[in-house]
């Protein structure tokens, strides 16, 4: 039996004797196989065709007598056939694939000793909440155990809701304050100090939730301690305050047919625990402070072991990681804190800053207000009109296993829990995508059936083609009278952001959209954006106990009338630059929040008010918050004995810099959404000034840290080491493109039946021949 290789291929497709016509279609079809078929680790089907493709020429081998029977031309053209079918539905499109160098790949222990190929010794997180603020340090370890100096990168994540505002590098004795600057500018500072010979770090942002670290000349023997810090706000949902601090980045699938590659530089090693490599459990630590004016009622993580001492008054906790039972190291899935305050309250009401109270000698003279306002209650269910639920399942390859069976779960919660008067539908999608009806169907008893028992069969493989899948929602027909919702069901390892945020908005007229992220670790930016965009909730999953509670919540969700014609009024206030400009519809169970600027003195706070207006589905809604009841530091904050009045100042400086730095983040967060919906950088410049009045991390500033002193020769090359991360709790060595069983693609099923019923065609149509030539 011969033996094929991608040549081989090429050469078979054209020296088989057919007939010249299809001879070239059949050396076209190879060809465009050979060459396009995906080169991304995380999707498998590229690979898997092209083996598919050399495992039917060795048949059609050992069946030449009967493909002679059957026609030669029709045998080539159904192995082409069938191989062209096996690809995912991107490279069917023809579109180009993206770098090998963009994928994750498992890490292998490096062969030159001299080199420290996993410099990172240590993150330590530390974590201070006050009341609806949380304000978060980071700290970084680099040491460099080898004999070489290397230059250390890594991609790490971060909340998508973080306003990093300062990075500090300290290198022995010496402390290095980052500077903020544009992006490119940035990177050119940090090259040339690398060439040098000097130490320097250079903090760049991929993604709102996707970092990389570079630290540049780090010599044998050298400790380098980065420092970032970052201030978020924590918005409560039906009474729960979560804190969340993500750990890895997972593997992101890059479409071939994408416009937004994932833009990082560097390859993503993934630690490998087979290959030995592991890193100490010590080398991650988390503690956190959490101050609360009202007594908090219970506190615990779903991810994490924690040791927890809350004080008298209970309004003090203070916690940290504990040894896990189980024996899992702490840095593979997401840091999730959950708490609830006494009598499930939430701390609504407004924090207000003047520019006086910075403290830092910069001339900041911006007033900052931040207002949080409870929702209206629910009404009974007997007002809800009926919907129309659109379900988007990821069957993909990174869903196999955990998250796929978690997420049947919830699906058999939802799909279960729809009304008689509802109406849906459920397409599943991955390298390509199918539908269960070609038009909603009423949610009966039989119709709910078919959908769980059919998402049943599906156990995980392939690609991550979520925009096509999403067009193809959009393009399915609706009743008029109906509202429709969305929910998209993945892990969200797709590179394709912005372009799905861009597809959401424009159709937001026809449908809103829920996110469910199911994983250790999730893409939150996707989830987030996407529901965002589509006027829903994102609901992040990451154990399987989670699935019915948060249908439920789903459900609770729904089924309450939403706050409509919303507007803010503000009585006797000069208010500017609110944030967001128009409220959307509010769902409720979840808070508005209202960032915006006020002019006047410390000596003169306004009297008048903030005004929340809406309706609701037979009411009109109003609620009022005085500016003069705001309490002059942050809710939470106690001031220590001794020295009240310093401590109170401090309180202040740091509300005001907390809210300075949260209302930029806002305003940076619409100028992206608008990027995404217009498909290019037009906010690129209002962004960058932001970013650069404010200190803050964005697409196009970054932070840069040079030592000044010359610590080798110039032009000296340091090695590049990619600092390898481990692969997130529960996703599926698949992901980085170790193949398991998976269920065929529809297209695949459906190519297969088209060529054997032309096969069958062919056959009876020779059979006859033959008979015909006999009778004559």
């Amino acid at each position: 039996m011969p033996a094929y290789s991608a040549d081989t291929i090429r050469r078979d497709a054209t020296s088989r004797p057919l007939p010249p016509r299809l001879r070239r279609h059949a050396a076209s079809a190879m060809q465009a196989m050979v060459s396009t078929a995906p080169r991304t680790a995380h999707d498998v089907d590229g690979p898997r065709a092209e083996t598919f493709i050399l495992e039917l020429l060795r048949l059609h081998d050992q069946c030449r007598t009967a493909a002679r029977q059957l026609g030669r031309a029709a045998a080539m053209a159904g192995l082409v056939f069938i191989g062209w079918a096996c690809l995912p539905a991107a490279t069917q499109a023809g579109g180009a694939g993206t770098g090998q160098a963009e994928s994750p790949y498992f890490y292998l222990p490096h062969a030159d000793p001299a080199l420290d190929a996993l410099p990172l010794k240590a993150t330590e997180v530390d974590v201070h909440v006050a009341g609806v603020i949380a304000n978060v340090r980071v700290r970084q370890t680099y040491r460099n155990e080898g004999s070489r100096a290397i230059e250390a990168r890594y991609l790490f994540p971060g909340s998508t809701h973080a306003a990093v505002h300062a990075m500090q590098v300290r290198l022995g004795e010496r402390l290095i304050t980052a500077q903020i600057r544009e992006k490119q500018q940035a990177r050119v500072d940090y090259e040339e100090a690398q060439r040098a010979g000097k130490t320097a770090a250079l903090l760049e942002q991929h993604r709102p939730n996707v970092f990389q670290m570079n630290v540049a000349n780090i010599l044998p023997g050298d400790t380098v301690q980065v420092e970032l810090r970052y201030t978020e706000l924590l918005v409560p949902s039906d009474g729960r305050y979560q804190f969340v601090f993500p750990t890895v980045v997972g593997p992101r699938y890059n479409s071939p047919a994408a416009a937004q590659a994932l833009d990082t530089p560097i390859a993503q090693p993934v630690l490998a625990t087979a290959a030995g490599a592991t890193t100490p459990a010590d080398a991650f630590t988390l503690a956190l402070r959490l101050d609360s004016p009202i007594p908090i009622k219970a506190i615990e993580s779903p991810s994490h072991a924690l040791e927890t001492h809350i004080d008298d008054n209970g309004r003090r906790a203070s916690l940290r990681l504990a040894a896990d039972a189980q024996g899992r190291p702490p840095h593979n899935r997401d840091f999730i804190l959950d708490y609830r305050l006494a009598g499930d309250r939430v701390e609504a009401g407004l924090l207000v800053s003047h520019g006086g109270d910075a403290g830092n000698g910069g001339g900041d003279d911006e007033n900052f207000f931040l207002a949080m306002i409870e929702p209206p209650k629910a009404v009974p269910s007997a007002q809800i009109s009926p919907r129309d639920y659109i379900f988007v399942v990821d069957v993909s390859g990174s869903m196999h296993g955990f998250p796929l069976q978690t997420a049947k779960t919830m699906l058999r919660e939802l799909i279960g829990g729809l009304r008689p008067t509802d109406t849906f539908n459920v397409l599943l999608f991955s390298g390509s995508n199918r539908v269960l009806h070609e038009r909603s169907v009423a949610a009966t008893a039989e119709n709910i059936q078919r959908a769980i028992d059919t998402i049943e069969h599906y156990q995980g493989g392939g690609g991550t083609e979520l925009m096509p899948a999403l067009r193809r929602v959009y393009r399915l027909p609706k009743a008029p009278q109906l509202s429709r919702s969305v929910i998209v069901v993945t892990d969200g390892y797709v590179s394709v952001e912005r372009e799905a945020f861009a597809l959401v908005r424009e159709h937001l007229n026809e449908a809103n959209v829920f996110a469910f992220g199911i994983g250790s670790s999730v893409n939150r930016h996707l989830m987030e954006g996407l529901a965002r965009a589509g006027m829903g909730e994102p609901f992040i999953i990451t154990d399987a106990r989670q699935a019915r509670s948060e249908a439920e919540r789903f459900r609770r969700m729904v089924e309450t009338p939403v706050l409509t014609s919303v507007k803010a009024v503000f009585d006797d206030i000069d208010a500017y630059d609110v944030e967001p400009p128009q409220l959307p519809d509010v769902l409720a169970q979840r808070p508005v929040v209202l960032f915006g600027k006020w002019r006047g003195t410390r000596e003169d706070l306004p009297a008048g008010s903030l005004r929340l207006q809406g309706h609701t589905a037979e009411l009109r809604y109003e609620q009022r918050l005085p500016f003069a009841q705001t309490p002059p530091v942050p809710p939470g904050a106690t001031p220590a004995a001794g020295n009240a009045d310093a401590d109170t100042n401090a309180d202040a400086a740091a509300l005001h810099q907390a809210l300075r730095h949260l209302w930029a983040r806002h305003r940076i967060a619409g100028l992206s959404d608008q990027e995404a919906l217009l498909g290019d950088d037009s906010q690129r410049q209002a962004i960058t000034a932001l970013g650069l009045q404010y200190g803050l991390l964005t697409d196009y500033t970054s932070f840069i840290a040079i030592d000044q002193l010359v610590r080798r020769a110039a032009d000296a090359v340091s090695a590049p080491v990619d600092q390898p991360t481990p692969l997130p709790e529960g996703v599926s060595p698949l992901a980085i493109g170790a193949a398991v069983p998976s269920t065929p693609e529809p297209a695949t099923w459906g190519a297969a039946l088209l060529v054997l019923s032309l096969l069958a065609l062919l056959t009876r149509r020779q059979h006859r021949a033959g008979r015909q030539r006999w009778t004559r």
